[in-house]
């Protein structure tokens, strides 16, 4: 791949998700992505691997841009374009795609009892008897008459499975952090040192990071919710079926006959206003992105709570070190005494060893001992009344 100008230029291999789940592998250019799916060039830079982008989900008229974590992809209507990567979270994000687009699964659970996963014939005739008498006003209509469940459209099946899958890195790598930072922090409160401290501080810059990417997506989906015309805009089937309903609109009405033209176009404004005249429901998609909101949420709540482990025991490093530089102080105050006690009983010494006559020079050797045990008592005093007159200021003082 080569850059020009911060945008893609010449041939990219995608990996290309039919609705089906075939996934097959296409060389494509950056020109002919724009006019598969209708984004502009500012669009495509968000999936470029080179730049740097924040977690993103950008609703457009015909597609869908996603750039979670590992999966960066273009999701229309009725395919899905992805960058192809060695990650293995990726190559797992492609399993369960194809089993969601080969296995369709309903979109909310279904009161029929064909469709409950666990069903004995007593549930089958309560619930049978409870959809007759209850949900359903008109006694002739059966449970197995009962209208299927409804299906999610294939752009929520591949969002869901986009978002899915980036939860699942976030929580994965959340996990490992936990089963490392723990054990961690606990050795480096009972033994402080240097490669103690270097295994937290790696820690808690993977924390920082963490933390960061899953704010991201937890605020692309909180932005999301926050705003229902950004929800409506990936309806892209429904748009889809709209645009189709318009062409058939405009064919029927230049095939009637002129006559018929005010009968035509009332009952083609009439089909018009059935399928148009309410608003996209953003339920559904609101729903979907809610319960991963929660999930995201909850990463951050365990990132949190090992953030203030962290904090906590940073704290308790910090207060380990200050009654460790305490003590210190305390031992250079008592070597200062002790020296300055010394020093004393050096000009005492040194009192007697110049060379001027005193009579008490001239005495016995008693008179010399008694000099000499008694400097040494006068400092010894000295020494415990510096000591006492310490600690009484320092009790004073708290």
């Amino acid at each position: 791949m080569r850059r020009k100008g911060g945008g893609w230029s010449g041939v990219k291999s995608w990996m290309v998700v039919s609705g089906s789940g075939e996934a097959r592998l296409e060389d494509v250019g950056k020109q002919s992505i724009m006019r598969r799916t209708g984004l502009p060039a500012r669009d495509l830079r968000v999936l470029d691997p080179l730049l740097s982008h924040p977690s993103s989900i950008l609703g457009r008229e015909r597609a869908i841009v996603v750039n979670l974590e590992h999966v960066k992809a273009i999701i229309t209507a009725s395919e899905v374009l992805l960058i192809n990567s060695s990650n293995p979270f990726f190559l797992s994000f492609l399993q369960d795609l194809h089993i969601r687009l080969a296995h369709p699964t309903p979109s909310s659970t279904s009161l029929n009892p064909q469709h409950s996963p666990i069903a004995s014939p007593a549930s089958e005739s309560e619930s049978h008897a409870f959809l007759v008498t209850h949900t359903d006003p008109n006694p002739k209509i059966t449970a197995e008459e009962a209208p299927p469940p409804r299906q999610l459209p294939f752009e929520f099946k591949v969002l869901e499975a986009c978002i899915e899958s980036a939860c699942r890195c976030l929580e994965s790598e959340t996990s490992t952090l936990e089963v490392e930072a723990y054990p961690a922090l606990d050795e480096l409160t009972s033994q402080l040192s240097t490669l103690n401290l270097e295994r937290v501080r790696q820690i808690k810059s993977r924390l920082v990071a963490l933390s960061g990417r899953v704010h991201k997506v937890a605020d692309e989906l909180e932005h999301l919710l926050d705003d229902d015309n950004d929800m409506a805009e990936m309806y892209l089937t429904q748009k889809l079926n709209a645009r189709l309903f318009d062409q058939t609109s405009l064919k029927e009405g230049y095939n009637s006959e002129f006559e018929d033209n005010d009968e035509s176009d009332e009952s083609n404004s009439d089909k018009f206003d059935k399928f148009h005249g309410s608003k996209l429901d953003v339920e559904e998609l609101e729903m979907l992105l809610e319960a991963y909101f929660a999930q995201t949420n909850g990463i951050l709540q365990r990132l949190s709570s090992l953030s203030e482990y962290v904090d906590n025991t940073e704290d308790y490093i910090n207060i380990m070190l200050d009654d460790k530089q305490n003590e210190l102080l305390q031992a250079g105050i008592i070597f200062n005494t002790l020296n300055m006690i010394l020093n004393a009983g050096i000009v005492v010494v040194g009192l007697f060893g110049m060379n001027i006559h005193i009579e008490l020079f001239d005495g016995n050797s008693r008179q010399f001992w008694a000099t000499t045990w008694g400097t040494c008592a006068g400092c010894g005093l000295l020494f415990l009344l510096c000591l006492w007159w310490g600690k009484k200021v320092y009790f004073l003082s708290q």
